[in-house]
């Protein structure tokens, strides 16, 4: 079956960086878009990033010029490097299977058990 593993959050201090990985197995991953969503107590998921197949990627408005999504096919893993981080990206991130493969977005149909990111000083 599906299966998606994060790994990588944790305490961060404002302007530092993290890398959350994210070990899949149980489905075709190199032909398979990805991405990232991460949801704060009580509030919806949140798109944040997504990578096609063909390596193409995408990103929330507030996360452009500061994340970067990247996939290894080879260990059937996906990243995403967050920079400069901020209060306001405190939240449960999750690796995620989009619905649509061609416009990696929410709905997502798979997600991951989640990694705590707490950006505070």
């Amino acid at each position: 079956q599906v299966q998606l593993v994060e790994s990588g959050g944790g305490l961060v201090k404002p302007g530092g960086s993290l890398r959350l990985s994210c070990a899949t197995s149980g489905f075709d991953f190199k032909n398979s878009a990805m991405g990232w969503v991460r949801r704060e107590p009580g509030r919806l998921f949140e798109w944040v990033s997504g990578i096609r197949s063909d390596g193409t990627t995408s990103y929330g408005d507030s996360m452009k010029g500061r994340f970067t999504i990247s996939r290894d096919n080879a260990k059937n893993t996906v990243y995403l490097q967050m920079n400069n981080l901020r209060p306001d990206d405190t939240a449960v991130y999750y690796c995620a299977i989009p619905r649509y493969q061609d416009d990696p977005a929410l709905p997502f149909d798979y997600r991951g058990q989640g990694t705590q990111v707490t950006v505070s000083a």
